[in-house]
């Protein structure tokens, strides 16, 4: 097994056992007995505590980066790339149970507020995946011309609050179709076609 698959490993099953008991209760010797490995084997992967489980976030969101952009890859439409961006993005946390868990125990981890966003870099190149969407569309003259960067953030802005609504706060169903409904009203808008 090469060191990146170890790591992966590490990380997965440190998400489990976060998600389980918490980052305050959770021990390092428990992520190890996860593991079948010793304390000290995983203080090779992480300083401490608190770098195993930032360093276990941050794989899980590139996780679900990764689903997102894979579901989009084989897509030439962009239109139909926007909705499934979005409604992949979205439903991902319905099938990773431990992320979800983690994001429900420690809401800081999707903060409103980019000052206070510790995966600045990773929610930043998510946004450059849908940056890129935009300008892909407006380009093609699919989308009409806007000031991309603004309506990157503001799109960005309403997903993370949907994301919060629906799995940190557990208003689930609504929320759901609220963002099938706002992926509709952002692609047709609200103006009637003459």
């Amino acid at each position: 097994m090469d060191r990146q698959e170890r790591l992966n490993r590490i990380y997965d099953a440190a998400l489990k056992v976060f998600a389980q008991y918490g980052y305050k209760r959770t021990r390092v010797e428990d992520i190890g007995h996860e593991l079948g490995m010793t304390k000290g084997n995983l203080y090779l992967y992480a300083k401490d505590k608190r770098e195993l489980y930032e360093k276990a976030i941050a794989y899980g969101l590139l996780r679900w980066q990764a689903k997102v952009r894979e579901a989009i890859s084989g897509i030439e439409d962009v239109k139909e790339q926007f909705v499934v961006m979005g409604k992949k993005s979205f439903m991902y946390l319905s099938k990773d149970v431990a992320l979800r868990t983690i994001l429900i125990n420690d809401p800081s981890v999707f903060p409103l507020s980019p000052r206070e966003d510790r995966f600045a870099e990773i929610n930043r190149a998510s946004m450059d995946m849908l940056k890129n969407l935009l300008k892909k569309g407006v380009d093609e003259n699919k989308f009409c011309k806007v000031d991309i960067k603004y309506v990157t953030d503001l799109l960005f802005s309403i997903y993370v609050m949907f994301i919060i609504k629906t799995y940190i706060m557990s208003e689930g169903k609504s929320t759901r179709k609220m963002f099938d409904l706002s992926i509709d009203l952002i692609l047709n808008g609200l103006l009637k076609r003459e």
